[in-house]
Formats: C-alpha cells, sequence, structure tokens
C-alpha cells in the first residue's frame, strides 16, 4: 500500500522560511511526475511545484518561482519543498502527490492525474 506523509507545516511570520516533507512509503521513484499542490477554502487545489523523479526536471508556479524548491531525498525517499520568503498569500494546506503519469510543463499541475495524495500539512504566514 502507497503512503504519503507531509510534515514541517506551522505558523511563521512573512519573509521567514519553511521546508516541507513528504515521506513516502510502498512507492518506488519512477518517470511519473511527482508534485506540491496547496488549497485554501473556497478555492480549487492549485500546482506549486512538479517534479520529475528519474530527469530532475522542476516546474514552478509563476506565484512561487524563485522562493520555492523541490526536491527529492531518495534514499529516504523522501520529497521536499524548501520555502523561502513566505508571504500570507502562501497559507494554505499543502499536500504532495506522486504517481502523476507523464511529467511535463503542461501537466504536472493537474491534481486529478495523481494516484496517491497525503493528507495535508498546514501553513499559515502571518505579515
Amino acid at each position: 500500500e502507497v503512503q504519503l506523509v507531509e510534515s514541517g507545516g506551522g505558523s511563521v511570520q512573512a519573509g521567514r522560511s519553511l521546508t516541507l516533507s513528504c515521506s513516502t512509503s510502498g512507492y518506488t521513484f519512477s518517470t511519473s511526475c511527482m508534485a506540491w499542490f496547496r488549497q485554501t477554502p473556497g478555492k480549487e487545489r492549485e500546482g506549486v511545484a512538479g517534479i520529475h523523479p528519474t530527469v530532475g526536471t522542476t516546474y514552478y508556479a509563476d506565484s512561487v518561482k524563485g522562493r520555492f524548491t523541490i526536491s527529492l531525498d531518495k534514499d529516504k525517499n523522501t520529497m521536499l519543498l524548501e520555502m523561502n520568503n513566505l508571504k500570507p498569500e502562501d497559507t494554505a494546506m499543502y499536500y504532495c502527490a506522486a504517481d502523476g503519469g507523464y511529467c511535463s510543463s503542461g501537466s504536472w499541475y493537474f491534481w486529478t492525474n495523481y494516484h496517491h495524495t497525503g493528507q495535508g500539512t498546514q501553513v499559515a504566514v502571518s505579515s
């Protein structure tokens, strides 16, 4: 059984940093896309960052480019999201997702492509 467990969320002031972790079990990193999404109440889940696990190509939403970095620690079966210079508009529940199929700039942000997701970790940024 595949399990994804997010951790690392919390409450911080604007300008600070957080690193989210997505610990995976029962899942083999392959060519299938992996990504981080976020959602706030009343809004659709949006793609934050994606990564091709074997090639290493990364993708980012325009709103986080230059501030967030997605990476994999394959030895620990973990996906990371380093978030710097956080802004109040980054406040959301963050979810990791795996097995999203073909990974490209035009497909990584479709939530429905992913077969496995975690329960989420809350990030709150105050001004």
